[in-house]
C-alpha cells in the first residue's frame, strides 16, 4: 500500500530524528504548522514576517507537488475525485497531506519532493462515497511512547469509515494500532451502521494521546433510521475505543427530552463533519455539530433537539460534557456548524477572556468564554416565523447574537434586491412572487421557500483566521441564496412525510443574482470590541456581464469561490477560484495578499490550477512558504508559494499560547 518513489534511506533517518521532538501545543517556536488550522485554536494565523507588503510582489511558484490521485484518474466520471481540499501539516521539515482518494502522503517542505505515499485503497473499491464523492480534507499528527522512545504517527480518516495510524517516517500502517494499522468506525456506535451513507472527510484531533474523529453521514435519508453522528476517541496507540460523546442523547442523558416522541432512538446525522478545536491547557475539545435527520423536515423529531446545530465542549481526556449552546433550535435549514470554532485571546471592556468565536452559514459570530461557555455579548431569543407543514412544529424563538453584526445578507427582503438598474430591479422584484419569502428562519415550504444564507453560507468549512496581535477576525463568505420547497415521497422509496423537492439555486434577472453584491465577501471584525473593521468584495464576480448589458461599470461584485483564509504578522491571503457559485465568468485562479488593516488588494499571485484547500505558510531551508492545495478531477497539486532569492531568515512565530492568542 506504501509507495516510495525515490527511496533515500538518508532523508528517511533525518525525518525520524526530526520527528522525535516533542509535539507542540502550536506552531509557536519553530515556524512549523502542526495542525489543520496551524494550531489548535484553528487560528490560520503564522507569526512570520519574511514575506510582506514589500516584496510580496515577487511572490512565486517554487514548486508543485502533483497528487498521486492524478495517476489513478479514469473516465468514469463517478468516480472523479473531487476539488482537492487539503491543508497539509508541517512537523520536522515534512509535510504530511491526504488526497482526495484518502492517500497520504510525505513530501519535504522546502523543495516539494516526495518521501512517501499511502494508499488506503479507497479508489480501488469503484465506489463514489455518498454526500461529496471522493472529498478528503487532512491528516492528524501525534508522538507516541514505545519501548524504543517517541515515535511519530500520521492519522488519517477516510471517506469509507477507517481511522489508519501511520509510521511518520515511512508511511506504513502501524500494525500494533486497531487490526493491523487501523480502526473501523462502523463499529461502537450502539446501532448497526453501513458504510455505504457513513464516513470521515476531515482530519481528525490528536491531543492527550486520543484520536478524536467526528463523520460524515449521507444527506441524501430514505427514512428517519440513520447512523448517529456520535464523536469518538481512539488510543493514539492502540486504536482501542476510549470514550463516545452521544450528539445525540440516549436514554437518561441530557438533552433526551428535547427528542419528543422518543425520536433519539432513530434519528440520525447530528454529526461533526467539520474540524475540530481544542484548548490542552483546559484540556478542553470544541465540537461544532450539525443538523439531524433530515435536513429539511422534523415532523418525525419535535423538540428542540439537542445537540443538533450546538457548540459542545467536551473533556479532551473523558468525553464528558462541560458547556453547550444550541445556535439552532429544531433545525430546519442545513444551518450545520461549518467550521471549527476559532480560541481567542482578547480584552473587552478591560476585562481579559480566554474566547471561542463560531461562524455561522447563517453570518453570524458567537463568542463565549471557553470556559465557561458564558456569551461575551448578549444572545437573545426572537420570534421568527412558523411552519405552516402538516406535521411540522417550528420553535417559535432562535438565538441572534447582539454583537458583532451579522457578516452577510440574512433573509430576502425588497430592500435587498439588486438594484443595478431599476428595470432589473422590476425583475427581481417579479422573481419573488413565485416563492415564500421573508427574514432568516423563514421555514421552508410545499410552495417553496427562498433561504438565504443558504445551505452553503455564509461561511462554510474553510472557516475564520484570527490575528493575535490585533484581535482581528478574518470571515470569507458568500451570498448563496436557495429555494427550498417540500413535497410527499414516493412511499415505496421513503417512510418520510416530506422531504426536499427542491433545493435549487437561485438565479436573478438576466442570469444575475438576485441580491445587491457583494456575492462573495471578507469581513474584518475588532473582537476586542465586536465591531466591524472593513468589509471587502473577494474577486470581480459578475462585473463583466453587468457592464454587457449596457450599465456603467460596478467595480468588484465579490464572487463565492474563495478559500480558506491564512493570515501572518505583515499580510492576510485567501485564494479565489474559478467556477465559482453565481457567474464569475472572467474570474482568474489567484493567491491574494490583503493589507490586514484596511482590506486593499496588494498582490495576487496567478496560478494554473484554481486553489480549492485553505493556505498554510511556515519556514523551511530559510524561507517562508505559503502552501495550498489546488485543482481536482483529472489533476490536483500542491503550489509551494515563496518570494525568491531572500535571505535566511530566523523569523519565526512568537506565540506560545495554546490558543494562538497574544
Amino acid at each position: 500500500m506504501t509507495r516510495m518513489p525515490r527511496p533515500n534511506a538518508l532523508l528517511l533517518l533525518f525525518a525520524a530524528s526530526a520527528l522525535a521532538a516533542p509535539a507542540l501545543a502550536q506552531h509557536g517556536v519553530s515556524g512549523e504548522w502542526p495542525h489543520y488550522g496551524g494550531d489548535y485554536g484553528s487560528t490560520k494565523y503564522a507569526a512570520l514576517d519574511q514575506i510582506d507588503r514589500d516584496n510580496v510582489a515577487r511572490l512565486e511558484i517554487a514548486w508543485t507537488w502533483e497528487s498521486p490521485d492524478n495517476e489513478m484518474v479514469g473516465d468514469d466520471r463517478r468516480l472523479m475525485p473531487g476539488g482537492f481540499k487539503s491543508t497539509p501539516i508541517m512537523k520536522g521539515g515534512v509535510l504530511y497531506a491526504s488526497t482526495s482518494y484518502n492517500q497520504a502522503a510525505a513530501i519535504d517542505a522546502a523543495t516539494g519532493e516526495q518521501r512517501w505515499v499511502f494508499d488506503s485503497g479507497l479508489r480501488a473499491e469503484g465506489r463514489r462515497p455518498h454526500n461529496l464523492g471522493f472529498n478528503q480534507r487532512g491528516v492528524a499528527y501525534w508522538e507516541v511512547d514505545t519501548p524504543q522512545g517517541k515515535r511519530a504517527r500520521i492519522y488519517l480518516a477516510t471517506n469509507d469509515a477507517w481511522l489508519w495510524a501511520l509510521d511518520a517516517g515511512t508511511g506504513e500502517p502501524v500494525a500494533s494500532f486497531g487490526d493491523g494499522g487501523k480502526v473501523d468506525l462502523t463499529k461502537g456506535l450502539g446501532r448497526e451502521v453501513s458504510r455505504r451513507i457513513y464516513g470521515v472527510m476531515s482530519a481528525p484531533l490528536a491531543i492527550d494521546g486520543v484520536v478524536i474523529v467526528g463523520s460524515s453521514i449521507s444527506d441524501g435519508p430514505t427514512s428517519p433510521e440513520m447512523p448517529p453522528g456520535h464523536v469518538r476517541a481512539f488510543d493514539a496507540v492502540t486504536g482501542e475505543q476510549r470514550w463516545i460523546f452521544h450528539t445525540i442523547p440516549q436514554e437518561g442523558e441530557y438533552g433526551v427530552e428535547t427528542w419528543e416522541e422518543d425520536s433519539w432512538k432513530f434519528t440520525g446525522n447530528t454529526n461533526v463533519w467539520t474540524l475540530m478545536s481544542a484548548d490542552p491547557e483546559l484540556g478542553y475539545v470544541y465540537l461544532p455539530v450539525s443538523t439531524p435527520t433530515n435536513d429539511w423536515y422534523g415532523g418525525h423529531r419535535l423538540g428542540n433537539n439537542l445537540f443538533a446545530e450546538s457548540l459542545v465542549c467536551v473533556k479532551a481526556a473523558t468525553g464528558e460534557r462541560v458547556w453547550h449552546f444550541q445556535f439552532v433550535h429544531h433545525g430546519l435549514w442545513d444551518y450545520d456548524l461549518p467550521a471549527a470554532p476559532t480560541l481567542v485571546d482578547i480584552t473587552v471592556d478591560g476585562r481579559e477572556i480566554a474566547a471561542v468565536a463560531q461562524i455561522t452559514k447563517q453570518g453570524f459570530v458567537f463568542v463565549f468564554d471557553r470556559a465557561t461557555g458564558e456569551p461575551v455579548w448578549p444572545i437573545e431569543e426572537r420570534p421568527v416565523p412558523q411552519s405552516t407543514v402538516p406535521g411540522e412544529r417550528t420553535s417559535p424563538t432562535q438565538p441572534f447574537p447582539t454583537k458583532p453584526a451579522p457578516y452577510e445578507h440574512q433573509g430576502i427582503s425588497k430592500e435587498n434586491l439588486i438594484d443595478f438598474s431599476p428595470e432589473l430591479r422590476a425583475e427581481a422584484e417579479k422573481i419573488l412572487e413565485d416563492y415564500e419569502w421573508g427574514p432568516l428562519y423563514t421555514p421552508p415550504s410545499l410552495e417553496g421557500t427562498i433561504s438565504m444564507p443558504g445551505w452553503g453560507g455564509g461561511a462554510n468549512w474553510w472557516g475564520a483566521a484570527f490575528d493575535p496581535e490585533t484581535s482581528m477576525l478574518y470571515i470569507p463568505s458568500g451570498t448563496s441564496p436557495i429555494v427550498i420547497a417540500l413535497q410527499a415521497p414516493d412511499a415505496s422509496r421513503s417512510t418520510f412525510r416530506y422531504i426536499r423537492g427542491g433545493g435549487r439555486g437561485l438565479r436573478g434577472p438576466q442570469g444575475l443574482p438576485l441580491t445587491k453584491p457583494p456575492y462573495g465577501r471578507l469581513t474584518a471584525i475588532d473582537l476586542d470590541t465586536g465591531e466591524h473593521a472593513w468589509m471587502k468584495p473577494h474577486g470581480d464576480g459578475p462585473r463583466q456581464e453587468v457592464i454587457d448589458l449596457g450599465l456603467p461599470d460596478p467595480g468588484p461584485l465579490g464572487s463565492f469561490n474563495a478559500t480558506g483564509p491564512l493570515v501572518t504578522e505583515t499580510l492576510l491571503f485567501v485564494g479565489q477560484g474559478t467556477r465559482g457559485r453565481g457567474s464569475d465568468r472572467d474570474e482568474k485562479s489567484v493567491m491574494r495578499a490583503y493589507d490586514k488593516a484596511t482590506g486593499e488588494v496588494i498582490h495576487g499571485v496567478e496560478l494554473e490550477l484554481p486553489p480549492s484547500g485553505t493556505p498554510m505558510s511556515y519556514m523551511a531551508g530559510g524561507r517562508q512558504l505559503i502552501v495550498v492545495a489546488a485543482g481536482g478531477g483529472p489533476r490536483a497539486v500542491l503550489y509551494g508559494l515563496a518570494v525568491p532569492e531572500v535571505q535566511p531568515s530566523t523569523s519565526t512565530s512568537t506565540s506560545t499560547s495554546s490558543s494562538g492568542a497574544r
